[in-house]
């Protein structure tokens, strides 16, 4: 084995490794909370943000518990100046929704829950719900059966395409942390030979002003007969 093979070798066991950790703490996204039943005309909504990068594929998987005389609504929006409903369901039932979408734009996604309580019914603490919520981003979006179903893999093979594109995300992440770091760059590079100019500047005005106030003095003085 030549030493640009076993460097490339140890590469992709890096990134591979980087990959396994990043879907692991990907894995660690579900939510689980307790919403209390609200008043029609006084609900508020409680909503969970999620920063998710443009063009990406978004699966938002939410099951609310069982409670009577409560009725639990879910609305996914963006954060972008055009605010776009991505995903809406009424009446969450005790079983499991599925909303999927593309993000097309960089920003969060926000996962906004209401629980109002029929006609009747005042706020009570027995008035509650138990609400589980998971995003699912990129690859975990993918199904991995059907995927095998048909493209007819075996299971060594279905494990290599989910480990090849959690490797391509990781690269994907790291090429947009590079391109922010670039741009930081430039932007502090710039920032400071901004700061120099006017460093130098304010210098040359500082020295204009006190030799104009030196040959002031000297006129007023001489005026004044107060040195020759």
């Amino acid at each position: 084995m030549t030493r640009k093979q076993f460097a490339a070798k140890v590469a992709f066991v890096a990134v591979a490794m980087l990959a396994l950790s990043s879907s692991w703490v990907q894995t660690a996204q579900a939510i689980k909370f307790t919403i209390a039943g609200q008043d029609a005309g006084d609900a508020r909504s409680i909503c969970i943000s999620h920063h998710v990068e443009a063009d990406t594929q978004v699966v938002v998987k939410v099951k609310v518990g069982n409670g009577p005389h409560q009725k639990v609504s879910v609305e996914v929006t963006d954060d972008t100046i055009h605010q776009g409903q991505l995903w809406k369901k009424d009446n969450l039932l005790d079983e499991l929704q599925r909303g999927a979408f593309l993000n097309k734009e960089a920003g969060n996604v926000l996962a906004c829950f209401m629980n109002v309580l029929a006609p009747g019914y005042k706020p009570d603490p027995k008035y509650t719900r138990v609400v589980d919520v998971d995003f699912e981003i990129g690859s975990e979006t993918i199904d991995y059966l059907k995927l095998a179903e048909k493209e007819k893999l075996k299971p060594m093979e279905v494990e290599l395409r989910k480990l090849e594109d959690l490797v391509k995300e990781v690269i994907e992440d790291m090429e947009h942390l590079q391109r922010r770091e670039e741009k930081m760059r430039n932007t502090n590079e710039s920032t400071n030979a901004r700061v120099q100019w006017l460093s130098t500047m304010t210098m040359f005005v500082l020295i204009a002003l006190g030799a104009w106030q030196i040959v002031y003095l000297k006129q007023f003085f001489r005026k004044k007969r107060l040195i020759d």
